[in-house]
């Protein structure tokens, strides 16, 4: 499945979060990494061209991750999505998943590894 990665949606409120994982996931692969910082802007991008994955932050101010995670769900139900979040309970995690999350990545992370961690959830 990661193979056939060429464009990611990038979705988190903290610009210093996008910067430093649009850095890594462009300068490891040859992914082109669109950015939104906000849940509407996400939905919009999106719809605009369909994204091959999207990485998604789960606490954001306007559209919360779970709101983005519906309607992109409704708009593409194939679309794989990744959450990105501190909130790491067994219960969460269990929950994101049951909604049809390919997988969650934790925060803090390494920013070196996380094109690992994408690759590993995906396959």
């Amino acid at each position: 499945m990661s193979a056939d990665i060429r464009d990611v949606l990038l979705v988190d409120d903290d610009a210093n979060l996008r910067l430093i994982v649009q850095m890594s996931l462009e300068g490891l692969t040859d992914w082109n990494v669109r950015v939104a910082a906000r849940g509407e802007e996400a939905l919009l991008l999106a719809a605009e061209r369909t994204p091959d994955l999207v990485l998604l932050d789960i606490m954001m101010p306007d559209l919360d991750g779970i709101t983005v995670f519906t309607e992109l769900r409704r708009l593409h139900p194939t679309l794989p999505v990744i959450f990105i979040t501190a909130k790491v309970q067994t219960q969460e995690i269990r929950h994101y998943k049951n909604l049809g999350a390919a997988g969650v990545i934790i925060k803090p992370f390494d920013p070196m590894k996380v094109v690992d961690e994408i690759r590993k959830i995906l396959t």
